[in-house]
């Protein structure tokens, strides 16, 4: 059922592949492997995208679906989350030039489940505008999120940002998306990458576990 899931997806099938995911919700599917196709669809509708095989309103389409489904799969989640403590705050959003918020959507769902105190910045984030949340909002972790090729030179200038206004020993910086790697992430300065949200989750709170060693 999670391959048909995943061919719902790509075709932009919002029926279909919202009623699959009820379906297996209620069979008892760990909603990880749920998102695990969730993944697999991202990456893929990034690179046709990327192609021209979809279009912007293609991907919104797109993110509507995953939107839904990350909905669905929502009290699974945080069955295990909802009575943890808070164990630290992420800021996040995709940055500027790049709507995507698929991934991004998923990794703030993931996120609060773990117990994350979330603040979302939305889509097209300008480096000011993270600068301006780090200050109000005093996160441990700042989120980069994009699924294009042009995010990766916006995550660097949003990183130089951060670091000329005088925060970067306040936060710990994680890069997400399809494009993103070990070199990006030395590019662009940052303290960790993934491009898998399940990991990125395990990322996060060891960060904060390390600020805050730092801090004592």
């Amino acid at each position: 059922m999670l391959d048909e899931l995943l061919r719902a997806i790509l075709d932009l099938d919002e029926g279909k592949a919202l009623e699959l995911t009820k379906r297996l919700v209620e069979s008892g599917e760990d909603p990880l492997k749920i998102l695990d196709c969730v993944r697999a669809a991202t990456d893929e509708i990034g690179k046709r995208f990327e192609r021209g095989e979809y279009f912007v309103a293609d991907l919104v389409m797109a993110g509507e679906i995953l939107k839904g489904i990350s909905e669905i799969i929502a009290p699974k989640l945080r069955e295990t989350g909802k009575k943890r403590e808070v164990v630290g705050k992420l800021l996040i959003g995709t940055v500027e030039g790049d709507i995507h918020d698929i991934g991004k959507n998923i990794v703030v769902t993931m996120a609060e489940a773990a117990g994350f105190e979330v603040v979302d910045l939305g889509v097209d984030v300008p480096p000011e505008r993270f600068v301006e949340a780090i200050k109000q909002h005093n996160p441990d972790i700042v989120g980069l999120s994009g699924l294009l090729t042009l995010a990766i030179d916006s995550m660097k200038r949003t990183v130089d940002a951060i670091n000329a206004a005088g925060l970067r020993d306040k936060v710990k910086i994680i890069i997400g998306g399809g494009r993103v790697d070990e070199n990006v992430k030395e590019y662009t300065g940052a303290d960790a990458w993934t491009n898998d949200a399940a990991t990125g989750i395990r990322i996060m709170l060891k960060l904060v576990e390390e600020k805050r060693r730092g801090q004592s």
